[in-house]
């Protein structure tokens, strides 16, 4: 549990603004999720889809664990069943042997594309959201 700093004590008003900004933060989360399922992936596979976009250089299964904040063994399963679903390739690292890369396959590139258009709408509509609900904080 996060240690208790000692500081002026919250306001209603500043109450008032972080319980907007979970209300918030939880619609654009349940927005991501749904897409995803409307897409045919998990929010999860969605997620590592993402990551392994995102990374500079195909990722390893622990850089991937560290990126989504799951476990090894929890994250080994997710990219088995995004291999299974052709959404992800798995190759052996050529450096070290015990190590995977992973990359996305045509559909997984296909999947995240459409995704990420819908996401980056909605993601305009939240950053007003938020500069408001900060402005408010101060």
């Amino acid at each position: 549990m996060p240690r208790q700093r000692d500081a002026d004590p919250l306001t209603d008003a500043e109450y008032s603004v972080l319980g907007r900004f979970r209300v918030a933060l939880r619609i654009f989360l349940r927005f991501s999720e749904d897409a995803a399922r409307a897409a045919g992936v998990t929010p999860n596979q969605h997620q590592l889809l993402l990551a392994i976009r995102a990374a500079e250089v195909p990722p390893s299964i622990g850089q991937m664990a560290y990126a989504l904040q799951l476990r090894h063994h929890s994250t080994v399963e997710l990219v088995d069943r995004a291999v299974d679903a052709g959404l992800v390739a798995r190759e052996t690292d050529v450096d070290d042997r015990r190590r995977q890369r992973l990359s996305l396959t045509r559909d997984g590139e296909r999947v995240l594309a459409s995704l990420s258009a819908t996401h980056r709408e909605e993601l305009r509509r939240f950053r007003e959201e938020m500069a408001e609900i900060l402005r408010e904080l101060g």
